[in-house]
């Protein structure tokens, strides 16, 4: 249950991340941060969460869904 909280948490942020950079690159306002660092931050969070679902399924934590054939 943990690991879906965690996985949900870091889409959501993932998403705020994704809007705050199109602000950003709406206002080209030189003195705000760049938009490269909320895409990076993005980027992270992606890495991450795959990260944490590999290892959910090769601890067996998480069990994918069974193959359709």
């Amino acid at each position: 249950m943990y690991i879906k909280i965690i996985a949900i948490a870091l889409l959501a942020f993932m998403v705020y991340n994704l809007f705050r950079a199109l602000f950003i690159m709406n206002k080209n306002d030189p003195e705000k941060p760049s938009m490269t660092k909320f895409i990076g931050r993005r980027l992270m969070a992606s890495v991450v969460l795959v990260i944490l679902l590999l290892l959910g399924i090769l601890t067996g934590i998480i069990t994918p869904n069974p193959r359709p054939f």
